[in-house]
């Protein structure tokens, strides 16, 4: 993780600003939340590879009635609690998938509890707040009020929440409600002017239809539990956790704090959210900065859930998986790999250990780590470990080095897009076809012949070989750090093309960088042999 004390730096132009939901510290987290992290974080490492300024941010949401209850479960405060939590379980798996947050905010902490009560003090001030009672029912795991045609029939009349399956709760309070119906048409003609503030097509779809049904007001206050941000001009109640915890992405941007810092980051430019919270970052989120008078975001793209025996992931269905358990065998890199070349990012997508020792197997181990290890080997073999100049060019050589640049400019393009599945595809095709190349140039025959004419040829392929891999290291790089970096070690590359992260993408396709002369060393096997996942 990357050190969360650095500030934007004055003379920087707008950041490029990612952000992941905050999550929920009533549990620790699972794969679905690993999900979610990787994908942010492989669109900033790829946006960082353009050469960009980034700013990229997670954390979690602390408040509420959920977190309560679970801290009371466990016989401790809520502070108490997410304080544990977060220590031990959510800021040490950002670790483990390698992620490189710039910042992780805490929704406990004074740079966010101050702002929001400014936040909302402000929209009381401006007549957008007043106060009133509602009525319905609740569910605790969604902190939502339901509406009572969402609900589905439960055992015994028991009415179910439509994503948790647990039974709501029926509430009545006296509370502060923020004027939403207000703002349906602003939010629909926000939506008709900018098409692709919500993504993909179908959540944009959903929530417009939601929209167009009508808007009521929001409860924006709790007045039965204290285990929140006091509400500023009535201490009695405290502010609901979806209201307080939305304001992350603009108090971690330096909202009424930082003044310079919010100008360079502010508006986010990919917020990415689950779909379960689509309607929470695309209607709400988008009106109160309507009625703050901020920009919006300008994109909120909701992915689909992971599916575990067919059903949503959930801890209380014993279907969280922890993202350890794949890291422990397959590695982290196999781990961010697997995740978004399997799965359309956007759609929901099934998890099992067959499909990922299959994706494994075959595109890592025999693929792209079975190309590395057999070109530094041959390289080593037949040129002492010393890069040869490539001099007897052929027809197969500048098709590899089209097949190149076409894989570069659609891996970008599908990236920057949020189509990871076509990015890590085409890279893939390419893996594969420059191992097509090896095989049928024969590189182990050529060197039999010592002719001059021949060892020029097999320099001619080595080299290819090489410059190809070269390019691999760099458009793997924002998705397996590890792997990259120990690939463009054995080329030698740091040596002779500096830090790997300093590679552009616009530049990967040009042929030729790697220095002929450059050390070629055959390391540690890239993707070690799995033989049987753990369970």
């Amino acid at each position: 993780m990357v050190d969360t004390s650095r500030s934007m730096d004055a003379k920087q132009s707008k950041a490029f600003y990612v952000t992941t939901p905050i999550y929920y510290v009533n549990d620790a987290p699972h794969i679905g939340h690993a999900y979610t992290t990787v994908a942010a974080d492989v669109l900033a490492r790829w946006h960082r590879q353009r050469g960009e300024t980034v700013w990229f941010l997670t954390g979690t949401d602390e408040h509420g009635q959920k977190v309560m209850r679970s801290a009371e479960a466990n016989g401790m405060s809520p502070r108490e609690w997410c304080d544990r939590l977060v220590e031990t379980a959510w800021k040490p798996v950002l670790n483990v998938i390698d992620a490189s947050n710039d910042d992780f905010i805490r929704t406990t902490e004074p740079r966010h509890t101050e702002r929001v009560r400014e936040f909302w003090q402000h929209l009381y001030d401006t007549d957008q707040v007043y106060q009133g009672s509602y009525e319905g029912p609740y569910c605790v795991s969604c902190e939502e009020f339901k509406l009572p045609g969402e609900l589905l029939d439960g055992e015994n009349g028991e009415k179910l929440c439509p994503i948790h399956h647990r039974p709501v709760e029926m509430l009545s309070e006296h509370n502060y409600f923020f004027k939403l119906s207000t703002f349906a048409d602003r939010l629909l003609a926000y939506y008709e002017d900018n098409p692709d503030f919500v993504a993909p097509e179908s959540a944009r779809n959903e929530v417009i239809a939601f929209v167009k049904q009508g808007l009521q007001d929001l409860s924006i206050t709790r007045s039965t539990f204290d285990w929140g941000i006091p509400v500023p001009w009535d201490e009695d109640h405290v502010l609901y956790v979806w209201i307080d915890a939305l304001l992350n992405y603009v108090t971690a941007a330096g909202y009424r704090a930082e003044p310079l810092m919010f100008e360079r980051t502010w508006p986010a430019d990919v917020q990415l959210v689950g779909k379960d919270i689509l309607r929470f970052h695309a209607v709400i989120w988008p009106a109160m900065l309507m009625a703050a008078g901020l920009p919006l975001p300008k994109k909120v793209f909701a992915h689909g859930w992971l599916l575990v025996g067919g059903e949503k992931m959930s801890k209380t269905k014993l279907t969280g998986i922890a993202p350890s358990q794949i890291i422990d065998t397959f590695g982290s890199d196999a781990f961010r790999y697997y995740f978004l070349r399997a799965i359309q990012f956007g759609s929901d997508g099934s998890f099992s250990w067959e499909h990922l020792t299959a994706v494994y197997t075959a595109e890592l181990a025999n693929g792209l780590g079975n190309l590395a290890s057999r070109v530094a080997a041959m390289v080593g073999r037949y040129f002492d470990g010393k890069l040869p100049e490539a001099t007897d060019h052929s027809p197969a050589e500048e098709a590899l080095a089209e097949e190149l640049r076409t894989t570069a400019v659609q891996a970008d393009v599908a990236a920057v897009g949020l189509k990871f599945h076509e990015a890590l595809a085409a890279i893939e095709r390419f893996v594969g076809r420059v191992n097509v190349y090896v095989t049928e140039q024969e590189p182990w025959k050529v060197a039999k012949d010592e002719s001059p004419e021949a060892r020029a040829r097999l320099a001619t392929i080595l080299y290819t070989a090489a410059e190809s891999l070269r390019a691999v290291a760099v458009l793997h790089n924002p998705v397996m750090p590890k792997t990259a970096a120990a690939l463009w070690a054995s080329l030698g590359a740091e040596e002779s093309l500096g830090k790997l992260e300093e590679q552009l993408i616009e530049d990967v396709s040009r042929w030729g960088q790697l220095p002929a002369g450059a050390t070629v060393t055959k390391g540690d096997v890239l993707f070690p042999r799995i033989e049987e996942p753990k369970e």
